[in-house]
C-alpha cells in the first residue's frame, strides 16, 4: 500500500497539472460515472493529502476522495490521451495532461463537511505544516498497544506504513513490542522529528531512503537493494540477512495481518 509521501508527491503533481482549471472528468469502467458527471468541466480548487488519503476539491461542486488501497495508481501522460485501457475508474483530462486512475479503494465525491469528517479521524500527518504531534502522543502514552501496532493505526498517526514504521523504529533502537505507554516522551519526539525529514525526502525522490551515509553500499561495499519498492533500507523485507549495523540477522513476524521486521540486536526488548 503507498505511503503518505506517495500521497503528497499525487496532490502536488496533480495540483501542478490541473489546478485552477476546468478539468474533464470521466468514468471510461462506469463505477464513478454519475459522480463524475457532477464535477466534469468544474474548476480544481486544490488538491491535497491527509495521511494516505487524496482530496480533489472542486469548490461548491464537490471533494472527490480517493484512497488507493493496495491495488490502486494513477498513471499519466501528455496529451493526447489515448483511448482507456482496461478498468478505468476515474479519468482527468486538462491542459497539458491526462490522468487515469484504476483499482483505488475509495473513488468517492464527498461534500467539504464530509472530507473533513475523514480528515476529523485521523491522526496527526508528518507531512502536513498544520500537523499537532502531542494528539498522537496522547494516544500512544495511554495505550498498553505495541507501538508497532500503534504507529500504523492511522488514527493515531496518519501516512506512515510499513516501511516507515519499521525503518523508524530501527533507527531510534526501539523494540516494536514495547508498549506505547511505556515510550519515552523525549525518545517519540525525536521519532517524530525523524519521520518528517525522513517523509519530506520521500516526496522530494519518490522513494524511501532510511540508511545513514556510512551504511551505504558505496561505503560498505554491499550489493545495492534490490526490491521493486526501490530505496536503501536497514530491516523492511530483509528477513535473515545480516544487520547493516551489527550483523545480526534481521527479524520478521505477522502483527496486526501486517508483516513486521526488526534486529533482535540493536532492538532489544
Amino acid at each position: 500500500m503507498p505511503e503518505g509521501h506517495t500521497l503528497h508527491r499525487l496532490a502536488r503533481l496533480h495540483k501542478r497539472r490541473y489546478g485552477g482549471a476546468p478539468v474533464e472528468v470521466s468514468s471510461p469502467q462506469g463505477r464513478f460515472a454519475a459522480e463524475a458527471s457532477v464535477v466534469d468541466g468544474q474548476v480544481l480548487k486544490t488538491a491535497e493529502a491527509y495521511g494516505k488519503h487524496l482530496f480533489h476539491d472542486y469548490g461548491p461542486a464537490g471533494v472527490v476522495h480517493v484512497h488507493l488501497g493496495l491495488y490502486g495508481t494513477f498513471g499519466e501522460a501528455k496529451l493526447p490521451a489515448p483511448e482507456p485501457v482496461g478498468q478505468v475508474r476515474m479519468r482527468l483530462v486538462g491542459r497539458t495532461h491526462w490522468t487515469d486512475l484504476r483499482g483505488p479503494t475509495r473513488c468517492e465525491l464527498l461534500t467539504e463537511g464530509e472530507a473533513d469528517a475523514i480528515k476529523a479521524r485521523l491522526g496527526p500527518d508528518p507531512l502536513r505544516r498544520d500537523a499537532k504531534p502531542e494528539l498522537a502522543w496522547q494516544r500512544i502514552s495511554g495505550s498498553r498497544t505495541s507501538i508497532a501496532a500503534l504507529l500504523m493505526d492511522q488514527s493515531v498517526l496518519a501516512g506512515v506504513g510499513n516501511v516507515y514504521r519499521a525503518e523508524v523504529l530501527f533507527r531510534h533502537g526501539v523494540a516494536p513490542m514495547l508498549p506505547g505507554k511505556t515510550l519515552d516522551r523525549s525518545l517519540w519526539d525525536a521519532m517524530w522529528a525523524d519521520l518528517v525529514v525522513l517523509m519530506r525526502e520521500g516526496v522530494r525522490t519518490g522513494r524511501i531512503d532510511t540508511v545513514a551515509d556510512e551504511h551505504l553500499p558505496e561505503v560498505t561495499g554491499r550489493a545495492p537493494r534490490r526490491d521493486r519498492h526501490g530505496g536503501e533500507v536497514y530491516v523492511y523485507r530483509r528477513t535473515g540477512q545480516p544487520c547493516l549495523v551489527c550483523g545480526t540477522p534481521v527479524a520478521f513476524q505477522e502483527l496486526a495481518g501486517r508483516k513486521l521486521y526488526w534486529c533482535p540486536a540493536c532492538q532489544p526488548s
